[in-house]
């Protein structure tokens, strides 16, 4: 069963053809539509049900409140933060990314940054075109035997450690969510930041731009460094403390800094990219190839396997990110559909019934050799509590409050439920059956 029906989606930036000519071969007609201002594309955006951007669209919630038909916002790379996800949510929107779409060119990028410090090569090259032969000038530091510091153990991460270990660096990080005993399956020992910092020849970020990570190397934590440490940002800009940065490579406490990515793209200040100890580049992490042919090709899959209900892959929605997020923003769905709210759904459920008291609560566990789910509903301080599992694919209701079916009933139809004595004669009179 799909869980929207989606037939017009509008294209707002520059991606690979081949996303427009899968959503089309499956019935989806595709307008392609670049560099709208906020105004135009509010005006636009009323005539879709779906949204396709990459970075530069910035999809408000002006932007989404407009959308009156809007029902998925695709980002065709990793990362959301050009979203407002929340926004979206209330509205019952899905936004989805492709996390691995641009993996290895994040990472190679990466890779050639960290070298490109230590060997001085942009430097050299400009050098050279200058008709200079300045091989003093430009003398490096092997990467062999250095400590490289990974901030962020997710796929791009991952993939960096093992490059860059190929080339006998030892490789450290930190990561809130990675296991750490995951991380040392591919060499990378984990540490808090406080133990990280002292450590590092070389540090590069690869995590998510969000409150808790904004700012994340500054003046603090610079102090704490080696002196001379080198630092890359291929991830988002202001995870790297910009002023701080500058002040770090002025004092020469940051030997040097590769930046793909900053707070303003592009930067209307542009003392860090002037800075000769800065190696930068106009935000080409996904600029490969190979990266937006697979970035294009996984949000148009995406989108059609959402929209013919083959799988839901890539959703960042809260509430959809789990099977568990289903089961409560169903029942929820089915206790608002009668309200004044307007439109539940699978994606805006939860948040909706939080906003009118409704609490709901998931658990599975074994019992009697079968798994099975427990949710519990409370509203207007009453609370509910259904036992359910699925039996030769079908959905069954096994205890409805403490009270437990002879047979399961299937989960299908109307199903109208009584609770009273055990009395033959109220069961006739209920039934109409004598």
């Amino acid at each position: 069963m799909a869980l929207v029906s989606v037939k017009r989606v509008l294209i707002s930036e520059s991606v690979d053809p081949c996303c427009k000519t899968i959503l089309q071969e499956n019935g989806i007609e595709v307008t392609e539509k670049q560099q709208m201002t906020k105004e135009e594309l509010i005006a636009e955006i009323q005539n879709y049900d779906g949204l396709v951007v990459r970075s530069a669209t910035k999809v408000t919630s002006d932007v989404i409140n407009a959308g009156s038909n809007l029902k998925i916002i695709g980002r065709a790379g990793t990362g959301v933060d050009n979203v407002d996800v929340d926004a979206a949510t209330k509205r019952g929107i899905i936004v989805m990314n492709t996390p691995s779409g641009n993996t290895i060119s994040a990472a190679e990028l990466t890779c050639a940054l960290l070298m490109s410090l230590s060997r001085h090569i942009p430097q050299a090259v400009m050098s050279m075109k200058d008709g200079k032969w300045d091989r003093k000038k430009f003398m490096g530091a092997e990467l062999y035997g250095k400590v490289l510091g990974i901030v962020g153990l997710g796929r791009i991460g991952k993939e960096v450690a093992t490059r860059m270990q190929s080339f006998g660096m030892t490789t450290i990080g930190y990561d809130p969510i990675t296991p750490p005993e995951v991380s040392a399956s591919w060499g990378v020992e984990q540490m808090s930041l406080e133990e990280l910092w002292p450590q590092c020849d070389y540090i590069t970020v690869h995590t998510p731009l969000m409150p808790s990570t904004t700012g994340l190397l500054n003046d603090a934590s610079f102090a704490k460094c080696k002196k001379g440490v080198k630092v890359v940002n291929c991830a988002r800009g202001g995870i790297i403390d910009e002023a701080a940065l500058l002040r770090a490579l002025e004092s020469g406490q940051c030997g040097g800094a590769g930046l793909d990515v900053f707070v303003e793209e592009p930067p209307k200040d542009r003392v860090l990219v002037n800075h000769p100890n800065v190696i930068s580049c106009p935000h080409l992490g996904a600029s490969t190839k190979e990266a937006q042919a697979r970035c294009g090709r996984d949000i148009a899959l995406q989108i059609v396997d959402m929209a013919t209900g083959k799988a839901l892959v890539g959703a960042v929605s809260h509430s959809l990110k789990k099977s568990s997020g289903f089961l409560s923003s169903a029942a929820v769905v089915g206790l608002l559909t009668e309200g004044p709210q307007k439109g539940p759904n699978l994606v805006n459920a939860l948040p909706l019934a939080a906003e009118t008291g409704i609490t709901v609560q998931t658990d599975h566990k074994d019992s009697n050799e079968r798994e099975v789910c427990v949710l519990e509903v409370s509203v207007n301080g009453s609370s509910y509590t259904a036992v359910g599992s699925v039996q030769a694919g079908v959905p069954v209701l096994l205890e409805l409050n403490g009270s437990v079916f002879r047979q399961p009933v299937p989960l299908t139809g109307h199903l109208l439920f009584f609770k009273a004595s055990n009395s033959t004669e109220l069961l006739l009179s209920v039934t109409g059956k004598g």
